[in-house]
């Protein structure tokens, strides 16, 4: 694990699944994690947790979706933390699970409302908050292999997943000058809350563990040394990257 000590890094979506993973993963490695999401008892019991492993953790309730939370969370951060030094936008929301013919403009739009529009402004305002310091930092934004593989029958999820990706390739190119990494995760199939109804499926499991080489789906845990990797300070030459934890789906 790296030495995160001093650092505090705001991971959305942090309460639980592979959020949760990656804050745990900071936490033992020292840094200090500011939770923003929408559920108070999951945020509650997200920082117990963290608590419990020893790290500093404290939550936020933010609907990313919201500009005006989402700039007066992070400035909230700031005056509890004294600094930010990077960012995970990782919450999300699943897709409609409708064919495009079939997909309404507001379903299409509720789904963007958090996967796209949601990650942008956190890192637009993480970025600012990161140039303002002077002091690098590290972003990471939480896209899906549906980038990579597409998403049919789920076209507004994979689409935003997609967008984010090239989000990332260009903030990392415009953000270097200021020591800021920007980097995105491609998670495989996981089990988590959003993901349950897709893994209690008894057939969709298994044709998914089939097409995995390691034939299993993850668990959010096995997210904390990737999350602490990402966030690593001594990693200045990594960026633009799009990390991909999903067994292998996606060579196979």
């Amino acid at each position: 694990m790296p030495d995160l000590s001093e650092k505090v890094f705001i991971i959305t979506g942090g309460n639980g699944g592979i959020g949760l993973g990656l804050a745990e993963g900071i936490a033992e490695a020292g840094g200090a994690v500011a939770i923003w999401a929408r559920n108070e008892e999951k945020n509650t019991d997200a920082v117990r947790a963290l608590q419990d492993i020893g790290g500093e953790a404290k939550s936020y309730i933010c609907d990313v979706s919201n500009e005006e939370e989402v700039i007066r969370t992070l400035a909230s951060t700031v005056k509890d933390f004294g600094r930010v030094d990077g960012l995970f936008a990782n919450a999300g929301r699943g897709g409609t699970g409708t064919p495009l013919v079939d997909t309404s403009l507001e379903d299409w739009r509720k789904v963007m409302a958090v996967n796209l529009d949601g990650v942008f402004l956190c890192l637009r305002e993480a970025s600012r908050q990161l140039i303002s310091q002077g002091s690098g930092g590290s972003l990471v934004a939480v896209s899906s292999t549906s980038a990579i593989h597409g998403a049919a029958g789920n076209e507004a999820y994979g689409t935003a997943k997609t967008a984010v990706t090239g989000l990332v390739r260009a903030l990392a190119v415009s953000l270097a000058r200021f020591q800021i990494r920007v980097n995105c995760l491609l998670p495989g199939w996981t089990v988590t809350e959003l993901a349950s109804p897709a893994f209690e499926n008894e057939y969709f499991r298994e044709v998914t563990t089939k097409r995995t080489p390691v034939r299993r789906w993850a668990n959010p845990s096995e997210f904390k040394e990737v999350g602490a990797f990402l966030a690593d300070p001594s990693q200045t030459f990594h960026t633009g990257q799009q990390v991909c934890v999903d067994g292998g789906d996606t060579i196979f």
